[in-house]
Parts: C-alpha cells; structure tokens; sequence
C-alpha cells in the first residue's frame, strides 16, 4: 500500500497576532449591492415607525374598531366636531389631549376649534379592522369572529352572524350586570 502525503498547514505558536483576517468584501461589484440592500433596509424601518399621533399633510389618522387613541394637539381646544359619529367618537381629556375611539369601520373627518372658533386641526380619521389576534371563522355563509391572544374568545365585528353577534353582547351584558 502506498502512502498518501497530505500537507498539513503551520501551526505558529508565538504569541504575535495571526497575519490572517476576516475575509472583506473585496469585489467592486458587491459593493453597490450591499449598500442598495443596506439602504433599502433602513427605509423599510423607518417606515414600520409608528405614526404621529396627530396626521400631517392629509395623512389620515387610523384607529382600531373599539379601540381608543390618545392625540395631542399644540393649541388648547375648545370644540371638537366629528363628521359622522357612528364611525367614530372623540372626548376632551384636558384642553391638550383627546380621546379618539373607533366605532364602526369607515372614514370620516375631525374638525378641532379654538375658543374663538378657529380651526386648529381638520383631518381624516379612518377606522380600521383589528388584524392582529383576530381570527374570522365562515360556517357557510355564517361569520364570526373571534380574538385570540392566547384564547380566543368571541367579539363582535360589522359583518359577522347576527346570531352570533346577539349572543357575544348578551354574555357581555350579562357579565357588567354581574359586576355592578
């Protein structure tokens, strides 16, 4: 049988740092790529930021159904007008803050006056379907929807079974008597 020389690599043992580095990027070509996908990210992250809390240049304001939003405004309000009240509603907490709630799905506006009735701020506000949690279940044409985080318990969303819809605020009803 013959024998099978392998080279083996030297092995320094001295206790200078070892001449060697991490490979770099060296190509040319790669460098553009790098910096487009490097600059792509920081786009995407500034764009997942989250929203002010008050629109500017006609941004809407988005709000979740049945959830409320605080906003804070520059100037002391005195009168807060909401175009149609049956997608949502606000309150004035002090002359500097509002309590925005979505009511229904849909759009509508927000006119904010001062005392002299001069518009402070006049905006869209949408409302919007909770996406995160929320499962939609269809039993033929029946839909229910139910929020899961981490049991999924009913809630009541426009479009969803009356039925079901009857009986998710029955229980709740049933439940704050309990509790009054």
């Amino acid at each position: 049988m013959g024998t099978v020389k392998v080279r083996l690599p030297k092995i320094n043992h001295s206790r200078r740092k070892c001449r060697y580095r991490v490979p770099v990027c060296r190509n040319r070509t790669m460098r553009p790529m790098f910096a487009a996908a490097f600059a792509l990210s920081l786009s995407l992250a500034a764009s997942l930021a989250p929203a002010p809390a008050m629109a500017t240049d006609g941004a809407p304001i988005n709000v979740n159904v049945n959830m409320a939003r605080i906003l804070r405004i520059n100037a002391a309000a005195a009168t807060v007008i909401i175009g149609n009240p049956g997608i949502a509603d606000v309150t004035i907490q002090d002359p500097q803050t509002l309590i925005l709630t979505g009511k229904s799905f849909g759009q509508t506006n927000l006119i904010v006056l001062d005392n002299a009735g001069n518009p402070i701020a006049d905006t869209l506000i949408e409302v919007v379907q909770m996406q995160a949690g929320v499962v939609t279940v269809y039993q033929g044409q029946a839909r229910t929807s139910l929020a899961c985080a981490p049991i999924c318990q009913s809630v009541v969303m426009m479009g969803d079974d009356t039925n079901f819809s009857s009986e998710a605020i029955a229980s709740s009803q049933l439940v704050q008597q309990l509790a009054n």
